[in-house]
């Protein structure tokens, strides 16, 4: 069960992750984009932060919905509006709820997966966000399946993200800026990728510290 004060516990730990690494996601996405990945993250959390007083008393779907459009306003690039339309379509998905079965987490992940899909017209296996984001996914889908808990579940969905990311050196994009260089971008790892595994490592500070 995620709370609501979990819940902008997780926004504002991701938002701290994306000034942290803010250095790093520019430089991976400078070998094979744009070069403003971490740039425009950085700061579309930045607004994001400024903008959650304003829906601290609103139901998780509006914070959610919040989010999501502060980010596809502030973030240039396709990071914005990918990232904004997975916040908006969870939140979608969560309509009036004040707290997050594991169920409504699970349909959350899954309606954010489904937005970016939509609007990156994007598959796993194309060096893109997808391949962290969909394994983590399985992986929380796997776990509770199992019997396990979301906090169990959540560990080992950072693991998977972080393994995505890896494979992501592996393969050709073929999506975006990066599908440019071609063969080229092997051994790169996808910097979308990268700051989507982050997501899941905040997600999984959260739940470790609620102790859920």
């Amino acid at each position: 069960m995620a709370t609501k004060a979990e819940v902008l516990d997780f926004i504002r730990i991701y938002a701290d992750k994306m000034a942290e690494h803010r250095q790093e996601l520019t430089d991976l996405d400078q070998a094979i984009g744009d070069g403003d990945h971490g740039i425009n993250m950085s700061r579309g959390f930045k607004a994001v932060i400024e903008k959650l007083p304003t829906v601290y008393d609103k139901n998780i779907d509006d914070i959610l919905k919040a989010v999501g459009m502060t980010l596809v306003s502030t973030v240039g690039g396709a990071s914005g509006p990918l990232y904004g339309t997975a916040f908006m379509k969870a939140g979608a998905a969560v309509k009036g709820k004040e707290e997050l079965s594991d169920e409504d987490l699970i349909l959350a992940f899954e309606e954010a997966v489904g937005g970016i899909q939509l609007r990156g017209k994007a598959v796993e296996g194309e060096k893109t966000i997808l391949d962290s984001m969909i394994p983590a996914i399985n992986a929380i889908k796997a776990s509770i399946a199992a019997g396990k808990s979301m906090t169990e579940a959540l560990v080992e969905a950072e693991a998977a993200a972080w393994d995505g990311v890896e494979y992501t050196k592996s393969i050709i994009a073929t999506k975006g800026r990066a599908s440019y260089l071609g063969e080229r971008s092997i051994g790169h790892q996808d910097p979308g990728a990268t700051s989507m595994a982050y997501a899941f490592q905040a997600a999984n500070e959260v739940a470790a510290k609620a102790g859920n």
